[in-house]
């Protein structure tokens, strides 16, 4: 018997499983990073971990983004072959409904981040389509989906290798993660895919994140399987790099790793690597027919009992409208300081356009010298917010314009994760400074932005140049005048110290 799939069920239940998972972590993933926490032995990699898990039950609580970069959508779709789908419209086009609706939802729009014309234009969507739709033919009279919202920071950090058939996976595996640095906001997943074409290899790669956080309870049993001493060895030996929380150095990087596999041909072993961030989001439902799925939220009171506050003791206060080259080069690397005053923004767009006005000659819309830029992209405000959610950005993606920057007078910039050699250099060469915000906390971190206006480029929409006012904004020297870089330094301390004081427990 045909089961009719109403096209309206199914983008209706898109929709809510996108604003859902915008503002709820899976509960898995909270779990697993509350236990982190309170193992960490690190103080920075913990105040890390304190803020993206107060930032999550904020979002909770307020039913707003967890992460400024509200993702791109993929969607796993297993369709019943007795199931039909109502209406005209293609299923691609009902699920990009659902998306548009999720993403312009008035009491809680989502940043539209999707650009058509990728290699030349790059104009904006507006509504965050289309989406990226893998379907799967199955038996059944029942429609099962997939829903996940993948942020750029962490899909940009993804690999890939076609490996001859005796290398090692564990070897590439930790010779990639130290290269993919933190911009894709640890601690989060890894996904692997293993087997297939290359194609199928990274299919997998994305499809296994989709699964609960489980290593701990694999761990207390023990592997049935290859795969599952697999991903328990890759487990420890990640963990055992020392990288940490956001990159600082500590004791988790991973919460856990997915590995999907396929047969593959005699001659190859693809393998593919793909990261999942502090913002993890995904949620699954089942169409039967009967109408659209609506996702039951958690109960608050299954969040860890962390509630981060600035530091008034521990960190310095830094008056940004007063800031001088001199107490610049007084911060020292690992030093945390809450910001006040009035700091501007920019990020990858507003950046191109500052240097194709230098090149022209051209007068810019705001003047530099003195300043310090943010790297943020803001989700639109809803209510009474001054701003909605506005964490980092990942700062490697300015590191090419950073000396032309600190040639424009800029003191000091903040961002995500770790700067590239060329941009440490040139902090150094000008004895300015890198801030690192943690990325994963946009809702708690705009909470201390007071004010907001667009200064710059307003045709850029979130991308544009705003002055923002701030009140105890929470960052770390990540890089110091000297080019004493944090992410270069404390993961080495850290990897020393997991080594000869055995902080990890092996499978």
């Amino acid at each position: 018997m045909t089961t009719l799939i109403r096209d309206t069920d199914l983008i209706e239940s898109v929709a809510d499983a996108l604003q859902f998972i915008s503002y709820y972590h899976p509960m898995d993933y909270i779990r697993a990073l509350g236990e982190a926490y309170e193992a960490e032995k690190s103080p920075a990699a913990k105040d890390a971990i304190a803020q993206i898990l107060t930032n999550s039950r904020m979002c909770a609580e307020g039913h707003r983004p967890i992460c400024q970069d509200t993702g791109i959508v993929t969607v796993f779709v297993k369709w019943g072959q007795d199931c039909r789908l109502s209406g005209d419209r293609s299923l691609q086009d009902v699920i990009d409904e659902g998306v548009r609706r999720a993403y312009l939802h008035p009491e809680n729009k989502l940043r539209a981040s999707i650009l058509a014309d990728p290699a030349f234009t790059r104009r904006n969507t507006r509504d965050n389509t289309p989406s990226v739709l893998h379907v799967e033919m199955v038996p059944g009279n029942k429609v099962t989906v997939d829903v996940a919202a993948k942020g750029g920071g962490s899909e940009n950090k993804s690999k890939f290798k076609m490996m001859n058939p005796s290398d090692s996976i564990v070897d590439w595996v930790l010779e990639m993660v130290p290269q993919m640095g933190a911009g894709w906001c640890p601690p989060g997943m890894l996904g692997i895919g293993i087997g297939g074409t290359a194609e199928k290899a990274v299919l997998l790669a994305k499809e296994s994140l989709m699964g609960a956080i489980d290593m701990g309870q694999l761990k207390a049993r023990g592997p049935r399987n290859d795969i599952e001493a697999l991903r328990i060895e890759l487990f420890d030996k990640v963990n055992a790099l020392g990288i940490g929380a956001q990159g600082l150095g500590g004791l988790s990087t991973i919460l856990d790793v997915k590995i999907l596999d396929w047969p593959t041909h005699a001659a190859s072993k693809p393998v593919a690597m793909i990261p999942n961030c502090a913002a993890t989001r995904h949620a699954h439902f089942t169409l039967d027919g009967s109408g659209p799925v609506y996702l039951e939220a958690p109960k608050l009171d299954e969040w860890p009992k962390v509630d981060w506050k600035p530091d008034l003791q521990a960190a310095k206060r830094v008056d940004l409208n007063t800031l001088t080259a001199e107490e610049v080069k007084s911060w020292k690397h690992g030093d945390r300081l809450l910001l006040n005053g009035k700091m501007l923004t920019g990020r990858d767009a507003a950046h191109k356009r500052i240097k194709d006005m230098l090149d022209r000659g051209e007068e810019l819309p705001v003047e530099f010298k003195g300043r310090v830029i943010y790297y943020v992209g803001p989700v639109d405000p809803v209510g009474e917010e001054v701003v909605g959610p506005a964490g980092p950005t990942t700062a490697t993606r300015m590191d090419k314009f950073t000396r032309m920057m600190l040639d424009q007078g800029l003191l000091a910039m903040v961002g995500k994760a770790e700067r590239g050699p060329a941009a440490t250099e040139a902090i150094r060469d000008h004895q300015s400074a890198y801030l690192m915000a943690v990325g994963g906390a946009a809702y708690l971190v705009a909470r201390a932005i007071k004010g907001s206006k667009v200064v710059g480029f307003e045709d850029l929409g979130m991308e544009a140049i705003y002055e923002f006012d701030v009140e105890n904004f929470p960052v770390t020297v990540a890089v110091d005048s000297e080019g004493q870089n944090v992410h270069t330094l404390a993961p080495l301390v850290w990897r020393e110290k997991i080594a000869k004081e055995g902080l990890l427990t092996p499978a």
